[in-house]
């Protein structure tokens, strides 16, 4: 186990209680060698304080170290040698949850592979959470103090029609997009156009949003309702319960009452609509993407009338952000998908099948059980070499480290692979075949339901080959659940 080992001093503990750099570093060295740990690096700051982890630059690399994947245990003389600060104390045991690194204390007998180990890890837990929470709470009181004085908080970026540089206190105009704002309040109240038709409108003149993203009737009902434009604050908007306005310190953009027409005519307009769900026929709904924008494909369908007089339905999928321009792919019949899809599951069979055939679990378990025969061979010839002197102990753990590990590996393979013959999983393969075998005798609700049980998203293309007159739809790509 890659272990780093981390040792401070400050200059008037050296002096006054005899923590020697050397002595700390010695000891812990011989530690880690008891415990067959394999050394990564020792972290050293000397002559530095404990009260908080800035300003060392030894247990800053030795976290860089963490994050990147370098180390997998820590283990220090005291607790107070990391850190004297508990919050530092609780960012770090978390920093070692999170990266899979467990910690050791020599002083403390405080070692994570222990059950008091991991009782004092659930101690620092609570101590880490009880300081967040307090943050949250402080942090929580100060921004609602600043939006009742009239600031706008601009949290994550300022309104459409709004800029706060850096340094300033009170956000400002952005005429560019004031004049857009201007025009959304006047095609909604005076124009009368609806929200589906303002994006468009927008989308056609390629106006930009904030973050230059297409325009959709969510983001235009948002500039309808938001406060800020009259020269108002508002705060915490999704919970009614905190939530209020107030009156600002900013210029507003437009008047009162055309804000308030605006609402009125929002609330007059508002209506409850049932989720829609798929027809029986477009069973591939929520399953494909769009080859352009990989937004989720929508349904659309008709009825047209047949020589017998009888009316026939026909489905196809179509970019839902169509409807706002910010998309030029046209639609794609279910049929096509049908035989895309039908096409790439028959290919995907084939090659399932050559893989099954040139490795069944019989001949894998085989070479895995040759290949640790090998290590264990090899580990024997090593130790020959290191009781007969002809390599030292450094590099005698260096091989053995890495031999444990081959080792570990293969035999983690080999309970793996006698596991999923005595437990029946149902595997990537076990789908393909059912789809194939069954597919021309599921029923279209039958269909829906395997999809959705087996298939996550479906990537399609829309090509056309030199011998093909027309368009076809090809199946690039399906990811299982």
């Amino acid at each position: 186990m890659e272990t780093a080992i981390y040792v401070r001093v400050s200059t008037e503990e050296q002096a006054q209680e005899g923590f020697s750099i050397r002595a700390q570093e010695q000891k812990l060295k011989d530690y880690a060698r008891i415990k067959e740990w394999s050394i990564f690096n020792i972290y050293v700051d000397e002559g530095i304080s404990g009260k908080n982890i800035t300003g060392r630059p030894a247990v800053n690399q030795m976290i860089e170290d963490i994050k990147s994947g370098h180390i997998k245990n820590v283990v220090v003389f005291k607790i107070d040698r990391l850190t004297r600060n508990t919050a530092d104390l609780a960012y770090l045991i978390e920093l070692f949850n999170d990266y899979s690194c467990t910690f050791n204390s020599l002083m403390e007998s405080i070692d994570t592979h222990t059950a008091s180990g991991r009782m004092f890890i659930k101690i620092i837990g609570i101590f880490a959470e009880f300081e967040r929470e307090n943050i949250v709470e402080r942090t929580r009181l100060g921004f609602e103090r600043k939006a009742k004085e009239g600031y706008s908080l601009c949290t994550t970026h300022a309104s459409y029609g709004y800029m706060r540089d850096k340094g300033q206190k009170i956000q400002t105009i952005n005429e560019k997009e004031a004049v857009i704002v201007r025009e959304i309040f006047d095609m909604y109240v005076n124009q009368k156009k609806a929200l589906i038709g303002i994006a468009k409108i927008l989308n056609i003149r390629q106006v930009p949003t904030k973050f230059n993203t297409n325009w959709t009737a969510n983001a235009v009902r948002d500039i309808l309702q938001n406060c800020n434009y009259i020269g108002k604050v508002r705060y915490s908007v999704k919970d009614k319960k905190r939530n209020f306005e107030t009156a600002g310190l900013h210029e507003p953009i437009i008047e009162e009452e055309l804000f308030y027409e605006a609402k009125r005519i929002i609330e007059k307009n508002k209506k409850i609509t049932k989720t829609k769900k798929p027809r029986t026929e477009n069973y591939y709904l929520g399953f494909l993407y769009c080859p352009k924008c990989d937004s989720k494909l929508s349904t659309h369908g008709s009825y047209y009338k047949k020589k017998d007089g009888t009316e026939k339905y026909t489905s196809s999928y179509k970019c839902g952000r169509g409807q706002f321009k910010a998309c030029d792919f046209g639609k794609v019949s279910h049929n096509k998908i049908n035989i895309a899809f039908e096409k790439y599951m028959k290919r995907l069979k084939d090659i399932e099948s050559k893989k099954k055939q040139r490795a069944t679990p019989e001949i894998r378990q085989e070479i895995l059980e040759e290949t640790l025969n090998k290590l264990n061979h090899r580990e024997n010839e090593l130790w020959r070499l290191y009781i007969e002197g002809r390599i030292g102990f450094t590099e005698y753990k260096a091989v053995k480290n890495k031999l444990d590990a081959d080792k570990k590996e293969t035999q983690d393979k080999i309970n793996k692979l006698n596991a999923s013959e005595s437990i029946p999983i149902i595997s990537k393969e076990d789908i393909i075949m059912e789809f194939v075998d069954r597919w021309h005798e599921f029923t279209d609700i039958e269909r829906r339901e395997f999809l959705t049980k087996f298939v996550k998203k479906i990537d399609i293309t829309i090509a056309k080959s030199e011998n093909e007159i027309r368009w076809v739809v090809v199946v690039d790509n399906v990811e299982f659940v």
